[in-house]
């Protein structure tokens, strides 16, 4: 879990493209996390943004 949010992004971003699987950045409390959007119950986490690493160009 990070406090950071442009971090967190950043990581959502590159773990969607090592593991090529969709991946779900949420807030829980006042910090941010990164899971496989398979693995995410979303009723316990606020849900800000999922990273498909189909959708996007090479990692940078």
């Amino acid at each position: 879990m990070s406090q950071d949010l442009s971090l967190a992004q950043s990581h959502a971003f590159q773990l969607a493209r090592t593991l090529m699987v969709p991946v779900t950045l949420f807030r829980s409390g006042d910090e941010f996390g990164v899971l496989p959007s398979a693995e995410l119950d979303d009723d316990e986490v606020e849900t800000l943004a999922e990273y498909d690493p189909f959708e996007h160009g090479p990692a940078h």
